[in-house]
């Protein structure tokens, strides 16, 4: 979960939540010269002034100082040498020189106390340079941008001067965007730009600012992606937060507004990370004074989850989709940083449905095993390493927490919607990862153990769903022969999934202690659980191997048949003296016989 900001740069925290590796640092890196290096680039700059001239060594003292922007103090002295440089009739400085003095000037902005005089000086040099440039030199765009909004956000400037930097600033977003956008590096600058510039006192530009953003996301070359679509979130808490710190009124019902009426050009995945960050601000303040705006927040986020749904036919993870959904991933990934919740039953479905197909999307996985050329695999094993890594696989965890959350809300049809849903992911990752272990054995190893990785992971998943529902099912307000059946079916599922048993669970153990309370005393239920394990014949046949091409399925060779065989005879064990003799003779005796034949 991101943190608040702890630099002065909005930009770095923004980027930094990007980084998803462990082994990464998101912020600007940078390489500090001595303290003789950035004195005498200094001086070289006070020379260019004097002389009236810009020189290669001039630059080169540009790029010193930015190099050590991270332990650089910029004061006015500074600010004014560098204002004055830029001010410079008789002198055509370099494209490339425009950043460098723009980002000195915003960490001054940031860093220090500025006098009024040199800020207004500051913002009209900075217009003028926007005036006088084309649109077609990139170079300087990005700083340029953060500098405006820094200078607006500037209780020391103007308010006139301010607007006229959130004027640029708006055009500058409308106009430019497909290059701001172009990276999440250039987008994080031209997020925390809009961030100041909400910020800002001069509140006029604040509904612009946020339509402009709000409908320029996903538009062709602009803003796209799931990392993009965090900076936003994260950048609205920022805003928000600061507001609700300072009482802020005017923003909070700008917010409102915004939430009561989006338009229809507004993209959905840019609303829902706008109402994910106002509710993670809410809740991270523990302000009680804004529940209306928090519940339109929650309204906005399901009125997308209920489209959504409804269009990908409501509870249908074997919806053969053939490609990541960056909507429904865009929903699970605000919801599991939103903080607390409302039940609402759109976004249980929404978050069902992305931990089935998006967070762990076996069934598109397999499909590709089965259905790709033995030569594409490569493209597909590094496919998996790339969903390995994505944020949606790694936040399954924070996922399940607001499902279950959610589940524990929501009233008993919703639940039985829900459970029947994973009960039956499970029998199908089954039946999946055996033809895929069959096809792959002894040639796509690397393959099948990183489709491993993201099995366990759901095994994970439905362990925690599993002890939710015994807490919330499996106790006196549900009438006994449903806590019976939702019992064998969580003991079935778990005997699907015990391949990728790999790790002692204190969950697992507790909805086994529960289930087994349940049903070893109920003769009825230990016979329907018996029924649903493996006969003999379809234990040593293949039959669920027909469809794969000159399969050579061997029972004894199927790991993950025998760990689910194991598994039904650790949970015999504890029922076995309800089992009739018949159903012991037909079902288990065979079995018995035949695995201890196996070195297990």
């Amino acid at each position: 979960m991101a943190k608040q900001p702890q630099s002065f740069f909005v930009e770095e925290w923004l980027l930094s939540i990007t980084v998803i590796s462990s082994n990464k640092n998101g912020s600007t890196q940078s390489s500090t010269y001595s303290a003789q290096a950035i004195i005498q680039a200094w001086a070289d700059l006070r020379e260019s002034l004097k002389h009236q001239s810009f020189l290669a060594h001039h630059l080169q003292a540009l790029k010193i100082l930015i190099s050590s922007q991270a332990a650089l103090h910029v004061a006015d002295p500074q600010a004014k040498l560098l204002i004055s440089i830029l001010s410079l009739q008789s002198v055509s400085l370099p494209q490339e020189s425009y950043p460098l003095f723009f980002r000195l000037l915003y960490i001054w902005v940031r860093k220090s106390r500025q006098s009024s005089m040199l800020v207004e000086s500051a913002i009209d040099i900075l217009l003028n340079i926007f005036s006088c440039q084309s649109h077609s030199e990139k170079r300087y765009l990005s700083e340029g941008i953060i500098l405006l909004g820094a200078l607006s956000f500037q209780t020391s400037a103007s308010e006139k001067s301010k607007s006229l930097c959130l004027e640029l600033l708006c055009k500058l977003l409308e106009k430019e965007y497909r290059f701001m956008f172009l990276s999440d590096e250039l987008a994080s600058s031209a997020l925390a730009a809009a961030g100041y510039a909400l910020s800002s006192p001069v509140k006029i530009f604040f509904g612009r600012i946020l339509d402009i953003l709000l409908s320029i996301w996903g538009q062709e070359g602009g803003p796209f992606g799931i990392s993009q679509g965090l900076m936003l979130l994260h950048l609205i808490e920022w805003v928000l937060s600061n507001s609700l710190n300072l009482r802020s009124l005017d923003t909070i019902d700008l917010v409102r507004e915004l939430m009561e009426n989006v338009k229809p050009t507004h993209s959905s995945f840019a609303v829902v990370m706008v109402a994910a960050g106002v509710l993670r601000a809410i809740n991270r303040s523990g302000s009680s004074g804004v529940m209306q705006l928090k519940y339109f927040a929650e309204e906005r986020i399901e009125i997308v989850a209920r489209d959504l749904v409804s269009a990908t036919k409501g509870f249908d993870y074997d919806g053969n989709q053939s490609r990541p959904n960056l909507l429904l991933q865009c929903i699970a990934l605000a919801l599991a940083r939103s903080g607390s919740l409302s039940y609402r039953a759109s976004l249980l479905e929404s978050l069902g449905l992305a931990l089935l197909t998006e967070a762990f999307p076996l069934q598109r996985i397999y499909d590709k095993v089965l259905k790709f050329p033995e030569e594409n695999r490569e493209t597909l094993l590094g496919e998996i390493k790339d969903h390995i890594n994505s944020f949606i696989f790694k936040e399954a965890g924070a996922i399940t927490g607001v499902f279950c959350n959610q589940y524990a809300s929501a009233n008993e049809d919703c639940r039985s919607i829900v459970e029947n849903l994973i009960w039956d992911y499970c029998q199908a990752v089954y039946l999946w990862h055996r033809q895929a272990t069959v096809l792959l054995v002894g040639r796509g190893d690397e393959l099948i153990n990183d489709i491993g990785k993201i099995a366990e992971s759901s095994f994970l998943m439905v362990v925690v769903f599993a002890l939710g529902v015994t807490k919330h099912r499996l106790n006196s307000r549900i009438d006994r022969e449903t806590q019976l059946q939702i019992s064998v079916r969580i003991l079935v599922s778990f005997s699907c999934m015990e391949y990728f048993h790999r790790m002692r669970l204190p969950e697992y153990m507790d909805t086994i202690r529960s289930i087994i309370a349940c049903v070893q005393e109920n003769e009825s239920a230990c016979v329907t659980f018996i029924d649903t394990m493996p006969t003999y014949r379809d234990l040593v046949n293949d039959h669920d191997f027909s469809k794969l091409p000159k399969s050579k399925h061997l029972w004894s060779t199927d790991e993950v048949q025998t760990a689910r065989i194991v598994f039904y005879m650790r949970v015999i064990i504890t029922c076995v003296d309800r089992l009739p003799a018949t159903v012991f003779q037909k079902s288990v005796a065979p079995i018995m016989f035949l695995y201890p034949l196996l070195k297990h």
